[in-house]
């Protein structure tokens, strides 16, 4: 996506214009932004796929709790693909936002660590200001995060459990005691689709924030 490559070159753009008297150690700069504008391109594509694949696990349980399901077998199975394919997509979710964190908190550690180095008393004020200002608003992605992990935790619970119960009673009457239950997980899947929202808003603000820094 145009937006999220264009990250990178205003991290790159912002940190070539606070360092570039640093003798040595523009390139780390440089490069240790660059490396945190890819993965939060990677943790949006990533969020992207868990909401797609949220619904697609949502479809596939109402389909299999449905009255006069055909080929109840069959319905197990497919909900049990999307089972395995929404945990493998929210690992990779929660893995690459830790990623992202760490790689954010080295890029602006760097970033104190150079500014101190500048023997002109106001590029060095104007340094920090803007390193300030940005750590800010990154700040906000990670922490946005914490709600989609605990979202996740519980969504996963409920799919298991269905998932194992339905494995042992696949009878009608099993179908129809646990049908209740699968309402509750549809709902939970809602909630986190609606807690990677915050996460969403503060990726777009981080974006927009480093356009205004940087140059077009």
């Amino acid at each position: 996506m145009k937006h999220i490559t264009n990250s990178a070159v205003y991290f790159a753009a912002i940190t070539l214009g606070v360092v570039t008297s640093l003798t040595g150690c523009s390139t780390t700069g440089m490069q240790k932004s660059a490396k945190t504008s890819a993965t939060m391109q990677v943790v949006e594509q990533d969020i992207n796929k868990a909401i797609i694949q949220a619904d697609a696990t949502a479809l596939s349980l109402e389909a299999l709790v449905r009255p006069g399901q055909s080929d109840v077998k069959k319905a197990l199975e497919k909900y049990s693909d999307n089972v395995a394919k929404m945990e493998t997509l929210g690992k990779r979710l929660i893995e690459h936002a830790d990623e992202m964190s760490a790689q954010g908190k080295d890029y602006f550690e760097e970033w104190r660590k150079q500014g101190n180095l500048y023997t002109n008393p106001q590029i060095q004020a104007l340094s920090e200001q803007r390193r300030a200002d940005l750590s800010a608003v990154f700040v906000k992605i990670p922490e946005s995060s914490i709600g989609v992990k605990g979202a996740f935790k519980a969504y996963m619970t409920d799919l298991r459990e269905i998932q194992t119960y339905l494995s042992n009673d696949l009878t009608p009457k099993g179908v129809e005691a646990v049908t209740p239950i699968t309402r509750k997980a549809v709902k939970a899947g809602n909630s986190l689709k609606e807690a990677a929202n915050p996460i969403l808003s503060a990726i777009g603000t981080a974006r927009a924030e480093l356009a205004v820094g940087g140059t077009k």
